[in-house]
């Protein structure tokens, strides 16, 4: 029953992650170019501040939960006296998990940091540009976790 909940807790914060990816580069950004500079990075900021907030708490349960799934069917082979080596699609998933989460740690912490200081300084050719660089490493970490889902979902070929 554990192994479930958190498998849901873990697909839910993954959705949630990719989800609003998704959102931010296909449907919020290109709706951004109607508005005038200032308003763009402000409410980009604004957006950007609040969904960071929630892919922190997303890293934190996937991390948790992935870490706890695969200790515990670890442990369950090792109570029945074999040798646990972890599937390919696994290996694949955790690896890509931990660079998609590197990338967005660059992302909130280096790039965002930016993303303020030009909103507070009210500069928006600054504000752009770092919102370009955002959106580039953003794609990147969507394809990540759509290559991801499929390698977990179609397996690896062999």
């Amino acid at each position: 029953m554990l192994y479930a909940v958190l498998k849901t807790l873990h697909l839910l914060a993954i959705i949630v992650w990719i989800g609003g990816m998704v959102f931010a580069h296909f449907f919020l950004r290109p709706a951004l170019p109607a508005f005038e500079p200032a308003v763009r990075v402000r409410l980009m900021h604004a957006v950007l501040g609040r969904f960071f907030g929630a892919v922190l708490a997303a890293i934190a349960i996937t991390l948790l939960s992935g870490l706890w799934m695969i200790g515990n069917v670890a442990k369950q082979v090792a109570q029945a006296g074999s040798q646990f080596s972890m599937p390919l699609e696994w290996t694949v998933m955790a690896t890509l998990g931990i660079v998609m989460m590197l990338i967005f740690g660059h992302i909130r912490f280096v790039l965002y940091q930016r993303l303020s200081r030009a909103a507070q300084a009210a500069d928006w050719s600054a504000g752009a540009a770092v919102l370009a660089q955002i959106r580039t490493w953003v794609a990147v970490n969507l394809g990540l976790g759509v290559l991801i889902v499929l390698v977990t979902l179609l397996g690896v070929p062999r």
